[in-house]
């Protein structure tokens, strides 16, 4: 067994070179620049006003004493002449600061009587304004390489003149699911079969990280079949082939044999966690293989936990295991093993915050508890356990 950490690094070493593509800013979210974000201008582009008011010049106001009001000046519509001394302008949020003023006052702090505007306190120059390219100047880097674009990312993106970005190109995926003992859902059940969940769960799962997730279905156990099925996702060029089921070493578990007749070399197949400790992983030139348990649990933790960071790590992403969580425990944890526990997790509001409660459900199978976790608790290896309060780092699902 090798552990998550070691697994990851071998994973990531077998990556290929990011590849970039332009797109369009509005196919942009979610995606991770490949390239630096530059800005195309500056920002603001002009001294503007923050405020709606009076534009005008600091020295001349008096308190007491009016300026004379000249004309307007509005947001996309700047005020054409010149300021002179003794004069002010209305100005309103955004509007470029006409030639000649240094300050703007708010118009609460302002008494008009038809042009002529007196002010009762004498401002300090620039008072209430946006100097040109105080957010950022043209050609400054906003956003390094590996950036995940946010909404928040995208919108500076367009703030900083820039209609295209260059961004990783994602991976297409494909699914396969393995088991004599799997129906489709929505088909009659025999005596010995369950309904196949796995590609339905692991389908949203990755979705956010891929280009495009291709469902290879349901493969019996039986040798043939599953190379055949496998051989024709490496001819349709996917980037990463996630098999569910088969992956151990029974009689019955052909996966590992399958892959290795069509030259998959193997890296790795087992870890030191739970659940999914049987996890195979291996290449077949630029193509990432990963043999997921074929227990639900097993297959969803192990899909959090190394296929997306691997996917992500694909697609240029500078975290790709993500941001964890730091929480305090709102109940006992026991002690653990050798393997390092991923335990499911509830959130729950405690005073100043939040805290995640430990679920008593382990088994591999039960999907209803999974579905009620909201996170996963990681419990280092041989951890002697640790008492409600204490602070451990979870993964939120």
């Amino acid at each position: 067994m090798i552990a998550v950490e070691e697994a990851l690094q071998r994973i990531f070493a077998h990556l290929a070179p990011l590849v970039g593509e332009t797109v369009p800013l509005a196919e942009a979210g979610g995606r991770v620049l490949a390239a630096a974000l530059t800005a195309g201008h500056s920002q603001p582009p002009f001294d503007a006003s923050a405020m709606d008011g009076y534009a005008v010049r600091a020295a001349d106001v008096v308190p007491g004493r009016p300026l004379r009001m000249i004309g307007t000046a509005q947001a996309g519509q700047r005020f054409s002449g010149m300021m002179g001394a003794g004069q002010c302008v209305r100005i309103f949020t955004g509007a470029p600061l006409p030639i000649g003023a240094d300050t703007v006052i708010m118009q609460e702090d302002a008494v008009a009587a038809g042009a002529e505007i007196r002010f009762d306190e004498v401002p300090p120059v620039g008072r209430s304004v946006r100097r040109r390219g105080s957010v950022f100047a043209e050609g400054q880097a906003l956003l390094p390489a590996g950036t995940a674009l946010t909404p928040a990312r995208v919108a500076l993106a367009a703030s900083a003149n820039r209609p295209n970005v260059v961004v990783a190109r994602r991976p297409r995926v494909a699914l396969l699911a393995t088991g004599d003992e799997l129906v489709a859902p929505g088909r009659p059940l025999g005596p010995d079969q369950i309904a196949a969940s796995n590609s339905f769960g692991l389908r949203p799962l990755l979705a956010p990280f891929a280009a495009e997730i291709i469902d290879l279905g349901i493969v019996r156990d039986d040798l043939p079949s599953l190379t055949r099925a496998i051989e024709a996702a490496f001819a349709g060029g996917v980037d990463v082939l996630v098999t569910t089921g088969g992956a151990s070493v029974g009689e019955r578990d052909y996966v590992q044999e399958a892959l290795g007749r069509l030259g998959v070399e193997l890296d790795f197949w087992k870890l030191a966690m739970r659940p999914g400790k049987p996890l195979m992983f291996g290449t077949k030139g630029s193509t990432l293989v990963f043999g997921l348990p074929g227990n639900p649990i097993s297959a969803l933790v192990t899909a959090t936990v190394v296929v997306i960071p691997a996917i992500r790590k694909f697609a240029g992403d500078a975290e790709p295991e993500g941001r964890r969580l730091r929480l305090a425990l709102a109940a006992a944890l026991p002690p653990n093993g050798v393997r390092r526990h991923y335990l499911r997790g509830r959130l729950e509001p405690a005073p100043g915050g939040t805290q995640i409660m430990p679920l008593e459900e382990t088994d591999s199978g039960h999907l209803a508890s999974f579905a009620a976790s909201d996170a996963l608790i990681i419990q280092p290896e041989d951890d002697p356990g640790q008492p409600a309060g204490a602070a451990v780092d979870v993964i939120l699902l």
